[in-house]
């Protein structure tokens, strides 16, 4: 990849933004860009946590294995965001998965290195422990979602995030590109694919979403926050 490219990468992620040239062209020397192909692991559990990663294009999946072999998902990774930040934190190995869920462009950069030029740009270093304790809280509100809602109020509460999150506003309803899976969906909720599929149906019939595998509209927005309870 071209140099020129990958400043011009580093220099759009939000972390990044207001670093002068000379800073950005010091990250671009301690980073790397890598293309992944759809299902292609980005780092496995119980490897080495010794990079931290910034996506660029794409979606990745953070995932971990339960002992019957079963796959929850923990999280989506978004463009502009970061994950296996928790090597920041001195984590010695993985504890999850991270899988690319359709082609994707991600920076990586060596932790120690990166503790290193954040030690010396403290807005940055405050950016990226905001991030951590933000992340934290949204795995804690997860967590407390699956204790606290049932089924229904877990998919309408996934959708909420999911318009927040990647969600477009156009005129009176909010377009989702691309949609998910409804198992990726079911195990973001834990809930089966049977569940997820008939509360999405009844949502449609109801005028309140309308979806296909390609996008996500949401009709009422009002409506949806009502059934989160």
């Amino acid at each position: 990849m071209a140099e020129k490219s990958k400043l011009w990468y580093l220099e759009n992620f939000n972390l990044f933004k207001g670093l002068n040239s000379e800073k950005l062209d010091r990250l671009s020397k301690i980073s790397k860009m890598k293309d992944f192909e759809k299902n292609q692991p980005v780092y496995f559990a119980q490897e080495p946590s010794s990079s931290i990663f910034f996506l660029k294009k794409g979606r990745v999946k953070l995932t971990r294995t339960s002992n019957d072999g079963k796959e929850m998902i923990l999280g989506l990774v978004n463009p502009g965001e970061v994950f296996g930040e928790m090597s920041f934190l001195d984590e010695e190995e993985r504890t999850d998965f991270a899988i690319a869920m359709e082609p994707a462009l991600i920076c990586a950069i060596n932790k120690d290195e990166f503790k290193k030029f954040i030690s010396e740009n403290n807005e940055l270093n405050l950016r990226i422990t905001k991030l951590i304790g933000l992340r934290i809280k949204k795995y804690t509100e997860r967590i407390e979602e699956l204790v606290f809602k049932d089924a229904a109020q877990r998919i309408t509460s996934f959708l909420i995030r999911l318009a927040n999150d990647n969600g477009k506003q156009l005129s009176n309803d909010i377009f989702v590109k691309p949609f998910l899976k409804h198992q990726d969906i079911a195990d973001l909720t834990a809930c089966s694919r049977q569940t997820v599929n008939s509360v999405l149906t009844d949502l449609r019939e109801k005028k309140i979403i309308d979806f296909d595998r390609r996008k996500l509209i949401i009709h009422n927005k009002e409506s949806l926050l009502k059934l989160m309870g």
